[in-house]
């Protein structure tokens, strides 16, 4: 059996909550968040990881830690949500009174990333999930995460936008029955403390 990757969104900050565009900020777990990241322990303490990869944001960190996996955790650069440049701190609703039609999967971001960056960054971390050893966890963000989904299924980024991932959710990115040459989505936006706001 092909091994899986066990993707954990960081549980809600102050910003999240409020839909800020989360990057580069370092910002903590709110309390709601923290006792929500408690509870992806449930379904992940059954899996032996041969790795456990988490975004070098304390966001990220934390939520791993609380999900019972700090010990065994490789901080990744990588894994570090989109980089919002000017758009950073900002909600999208705001964006928008300045930007009308702005996409950020299609337009990315002035001062940030694009999406073709994005994409690039997300298949680099891919081909280093697939030469895993066994099942691996991964904490990371929001919009990274979509884009991270997409291109493990071999879509194009823009599809990202068509997707939700909440806050302390787990997904499941796994192969069907054709094994590695058909890479699947096995779970999504799974959410063991039940629906939350979603965040940008």
């Amino acid at each position: 059996m092909e091994h899986r990757v066990f993707l954990a969104r960081h549980g809600e900050t102050d910003w999240s909550r409020s839909g800020r565009h989360t990057g580069r900020t370092d910002i903590a777990l709110s309390a709601q968040g923290e006792r929500n990241a408690r509870l992806l322990a449930g379904p992940l303490a059954g899996v032996r990881f041969a790795r456990v990869l988490t975004s070098p944001m304390r966001r990220a960190r934390r939520t791993c830690e609380l999900a019972g996996l700090g010990a065994a955790a490789e901080v990744e650069p990588e894994l570090t949500e989109w980089d919002y440049g000017a758009y950073e701190g900002l909600t999208s609703a705001e964006i928008l009174a300045s930007r009308p039609g702005w996409r950020l999967f299609r337009d990315g971001c002035p001062g940030g990333e694009s999406p073709s960056q994005v994409a690039a960054r997300a298949d680099g971390i891919i081909a280093r999930l697939r030469a895993a050893d066994g099942d691996v966890a991964v904490f990371s963000h929001g919009h990274f995460g979509r884009a991270l989904a997409v291109r493990w299924i071999g879509a194009d980024v823009g599809f990202g936008d068509r997707l939700l991932l909440d806050t302390a959710s787990l997904s499941i990115l796994a192969y069907g029955r054709g094994g590695a040459a058909e890479p699947v989505i096995a779970l999504w936006n799974s959410h063991p403390a039940g629906p939350k706001g979603r965040g940008p």
